[in-house]
């Protein structure tokens, strides 16, 4: 009988750690005031636990053997001023749960100071890799290859911080990721006011919750949200008269929605706008190509917004259009 139990206590661990098996990195970008977490899990809906974040914040990470009360804790002694290590130290103290020694927890305060804590007991393999401004984590993992990865590939990305973030976590799964699979993967970023709509500190939010593969999906998401991101800026840019500025969003539009009609056809506008007729014309070729039987409908419909017209009056560059 007391074997019976050994075995059953034993089988319910293994059960547990499996479904607990957690790689993240949490991290701060100075020049366009980001704080972020990305994590990815052989766990359902990772993005509901693991990932905590606040606008001028900070953010934290915690896993492994899960104190969920480390995320919002977290951001309060962040936010009343509490260093990253200060704010670990607390968490830590004050844990009066069961399985301590079995956590992993990652932080980074607004200041962009990373700490974080892998508990003894956190099951293998465990560990953290940390940088200036990031630190990677993880358990039941591949090895220690997977952080270190993370932290080479956030390092020699280039980009905003969401960008640097998805290269981390990639880089960590081509590692060999969670030793015991893929489930579910998350990306939390926070600028103040950066969102979309008003109000909104939280300028990306995407999960995928259940999947063989959560990472094409991850990625899809990321292009939405981006490219939105900065279809808000190029409206943004032209209410303040900003050609240069609006054309530069709209590059990154095109960028992430390539197959958006409306997308080229207002980097083409604005192409236009900047006085390159060149640039404008092959971009507007491109936008036919998507959906030619029904481009020139809404050309005339985008072309009419008072920022635009002038091209309708453009006659020999309307007659190249339709060559």
């Amino acid at each position: 009988m007391i074997r019976s139990l050994g075995y059953l206590v034993l089988l319910a661990t293994a059960c547990a750690a499996e479904n607990v098996s957690t790689f993240s990195i949490v991290a701060y970008d100075a020049a366009a005031g980001d704080w972020g977490v990305a994590v990815a899990s052989r766990y359902f809906s990772v993005g509901s636990v693991v990932p905590w974040a606040e606008a001028g914040v900070g953010a934290v990470a915690t896993q492994a053997n899960v104190n969920v009360g480390y995320g919002p804790k977290g951001i309060k002694l962040l936010e009343q001023g509490l260093s990253a290590k200060e704010v670990l130290k607390r968490l830590l103290d004050e844990d009066t749960f069961e399985g301590k020694d079995g956590r992993q927890v990652a932080i980074v305060d607004a200041k962009g100071n990373v700490a974080a804590f892998t508990g003894p007991n956190a099951p293998n393999w465990a560990g953290d890799r940390q940088g200036k401004n990031w630190s990677a984590q993880g358990n039941i993992l591949a090895g220690p290859q997977v952080p270190e990865a993370m932290g080479k590939a956030f390092e020699s990305t280039e980009g905003e911080l969401a960008e640097k973030l998805w290269a981390a976590l990639k880089a960590g799964d081509a590692a060999g990721g969670d030793s015991r699979g893929r489930q579910s993967a998350s990306m939390l970023v926070v600028r103040k006011g950066g969102g979309r709509n008003i109000n909104n500190d939280r300028y990306i939010y995407i999960n995928v919750d259940d999947a063989p593969n959560p990472f094409p999906e991850l990625r899809r998401l990321l292009d939405i949200n981006l490219g939105l991101l900065y279809q808000e800026r190029v409206g943004k840019m032209l209410t303040e008269s900003n050609v240069k500025g609006a054309r530069d969003a709209a590059s990154q539009v095109v960028r992430y929605q390539p197959q958006n009609i409306q997308s080229q056809m207002t980097l083409g506008l604005l192409d236009y706008l900047a006085g390159d007729k060149s640039a404008a014309l092959e971009t507007l070729r491109k936008a036919k190509a998507i959906d030619p039987e029904n481009f020139r409908r809404r050309f005339d419909q985008i072309a009419q917004r008072p920022a635009y017209k002038s091209i309708l009056d453009d006659k020999e560059f309307l007659k190249n259009l339709e060559k």
